[in-house]
């Protein structure tokens, strides 16, 4: 509760303040301009590296591994990019440390590191024997036709 609090209030008067001061310091037009360009380079960055995250959870995809790198990456981008395009100096360099991807790679750890105390991970049993367990071959190709259902080949038939 006291996160939201910080997040829907206090931020954004932190946020007001620090852009009062910055314009007071360089003046108006110039602060402007800083912001529009915060949010033009954020949104470029954010197209590139969203690519880029897309890129590499359909490659993990294909691969057939699991894409929990690629899942948070891309949760990581586009929490970035949402705080990039965002007013204010402070969602910017949160923003942005959430997009370069060094910034990104210690932010994901630390994640890890947070989720890996938080939840407990259970897997299921593999089974053991002399036998594996049989495997059905499914049809991704969609190569089935049509048979009749009096085929003799059929079980149950």
């Amino acid at each position: 509760m006291a996160l939201l609090v910080a997040l829907f209030i206090v931020v954004p008067i932190v946020e007001l303040w620090v852009i009062i001061e910055i314009g007071s310091l360089i003046g108006v037009w110039p602060t402007i301009a800083l912001l529009l360009a915060d949010a033009l380079l954020g949104s470029l960055l954010l197209r590139h590296q969203g690519r880029g995250a897309w890129r590499r959870f359909n490659e993990a995809i294909a691969e057939r591994r699991f894409p929990g790198r690629e899942v948070a990456d891309g949760l990581l981008i586009a929490i970035g990019g949402t705080l990039l395009l965002t007013p204010g100096f402070l969602t910017d360099v949160v923003g942005a440390i959430f997009l370069i991807p060094p910034t990104r790679a210690i932010v994901r750890r630390l994640m890890r590191g947070y989720v890996g105390r938080r939840f407990v991970i259970v897997g299921a049993p593999r089974p053991s024997g002399p036998h594996p367990p049989s495997q059905r071959t499914y049809d991704y190709d969609s190569t089935a036709e049509e048979i009749d259902g009096d085929d003799p080949q059929l079980p149950g038939s």
